[in-house]
């Protein structure tokens, strides 16, 4: 069900795309799962066919000089990257050209309900006909004092971005990749390399790392010696709402007009734009193009 989801918003992104020309950093070669680790490529090859290592090396010429000896891998050639940041930002401003009206700088504390349902929000004058929650790792906190329960927990994880001067660019990385040794995936975003992994269980602390993201750098220029001389890192940390099988949770609650996109864990961008136009057909009463997986209570 996951990768029917993961198939329909990818279609979803592409029509937007199409129909908007939003930019952001995409790229459209796909992605590549390398091993390096013996046991990895083995567990890969009981279920399909692998690339050879010279496959590998032929799609991404950067890893040729990678210090760990590519194994062999996985391609896969509809995958699309970009920068979510900007892809949001752009998403945005195109919604308030329709319109839109986005209401920054106010806390919202709770819901006002009556036997219709959600009538208002504490904290707003605010009201609609229908509201969804849609606050990843924090949704479970607004929706609690609702009885509304949802396995949806913060989970961790951190990124670091390099910027690549000339000669950086020539050494980084062009297509999407997946390090499965070190469950670390790397995107090339124009003239900047960005790579994502690890995860902690530390509740709704955003704090950073240091020594978990300086790790994920260590690992880069493993892989990547040429660009060693990138040394303004950027480190990030968010909240990843996992819910315990990594299906997301997206429908109506028991509140008729409330309804939840949320729990999309490491699948977040991957999965957001068909979440949202099978949600959409739902408040508007129309059957999704898609099957939703049930909604847990």
């Amino acid at each position: 069900m996951l990768a029917r989801l993961a198939a329909y918003s990818r279609d979803c992104l592409r029509a937007l795309r199409q129909s908007s020309g939003i930019h952001y950093d995409e790229s459209m070669r796909g992605i590549l799962q390398f091993f390096t680790e013996p046991r990895d490529l083995d567990a890969a090859a009981r279920h399909q066919p692998l690339l050879s290592a010279a496959q590998c090396l032929a799609l991404e010429p950067a890893l040729k000089h990678a210090e760990d000896e590519i194994l062999g891998g996985l391609h896969f050639p509809e995958d699309e990257s970009g920068d979510a940041h900007a892809f949001t930002t752009a998403l945005a401003a195109l919604a308030r050209q329709k319109g839109v009206m986005f209401e920054f700088g106010k806390a919202i504390s709770g819901f006002k309900t009556d036997a219709r349902g959600v009538v208002g929000l504490e904290g707003s004058d605010i009201r609609g006909d229908a509201y969804v929650v849609a606050l990843g790792s924090y949704s479970p906190l607004l929706l609690a004092p609702l009885g509304v329960r949802i396995p949806v927990y913060p989970l961790k994880g951190y990124s670091i971005t390099l910027p690549l001067g000339p000669a950086e660019q020539a050494a980084a990385p062009q297509i999407s990749l997946t390090d499965e040794a070190h469950k670390i995936v790397i995107s090339r975003l124009g003239n900047r390399l960005r790579a994502a992994g690890t995860a902690e269980l530390t509740g709704y602390d955003t704090s950073i790392n240091a020594a978990r993201c300086a790790a994920i750098v260590r690992r880069i220029r493993q892989l990547f010696p040429g660009i060693g001389g990138a040394t303004a890192v950027d480190y990030w940390a968010g909240l990843r709402p996992a819910t315990p099988s990594n299906v997301p949770l997206i429908g109506r609650t028991r509140y008729a007009n409330l309804y939840l996109n949320t729990g999309h864990g490491t699948l977040g961008w991957t999965l957001a734009c068909g979440s949202a136009a099978a949600l959409a057909a739902l408040v508007a009463g129309r059957a999704p193009d898609v099957e939703l997986p049930p909604l847990a209570r």
